[in-house]
């Protein structure tokens, strides 16, 4: 389903780039000052990787020093990128595909822009189906059960169990009060 509408037509042409030596508190200054969640890594105009907030994120979980690792230690060194005369519906499929949010624009191995998932769907909204097939809900079952009504009952209010004690939404049950997993447990 193609848009008509090319990747080079609304890419980001003044992206944010660092180079692979810089540390991380230099990235994570970067991406703070200029609003973004991604860098691109380059060395003499070519791209040489993509660094994001997750990868400062897993560094820190590592408990890595953000003034000596750099953005070589920890960037994507092959992410998936497009070039500018691909439509956005196939940047959506790539994005999908490979779980990103981002896709450097290349052209001949040299970094000439950025496009985002918000730069697509502000654009062409209708591409959001795609987006959201990739996106996981946590618990998504559970919600579900939630605003159908276990059982046809919903929730009545928020508070202590009558059975364990715990905070939480609570159900009508057997002229008590309880949360979910004490109203299936007393089913039985």
């Amino acid at each position: 389903m193609k848009t008509g509408i090319k990747v080079g037509d609304i890419m980001t042409r003044n992206f944010i780039s660092v180079k692979p030596i810089h540390n991380l508190s230099k990235c994570s200054r970067e991406m703070v000052n200029h609003k973004v969640g991604s860098l691109i890594v380059k060395e003499n105009q070519h791209f040489v990787g993509l660094i994001t907030e997750k990868d400062i994120l897993r560094a820190l979980v590592k408990k890595k020093d953000l003034e000596k690792t750099t953005a070589s230690n920890v960037m994507t060194k092959k992410p998936a990128t497009i070039p500018p005369s691909k439509d956005i519906y196939q940047a959506m499929l790539k994005m999908k595909k490979s779980k990103a949010r981002w896709l450097p624009v290349l052209v001949d191995g040299k970094v000439i822009g950025m496009v985002t998932l918000k730069d697509i769907l502000k654009i062409q909204p209708t591409l959001l189906d795609i987006a959201l097939e990739h996106w996981q809900i946590k618990e998504e079952e559970q919600k579900w059960k939630r605003i159908r009504g276990t059982g046809g009952e919903k929730w009545m209010r928020e508070g202590a169990c009558d059975e364990c004690g715990a905070f939480d939404l609570l159900y009508k049950f057997r002229d008590m009060f309880v949360c979910e997993n004490c109203k299936e447990n007393l089913k039985y």
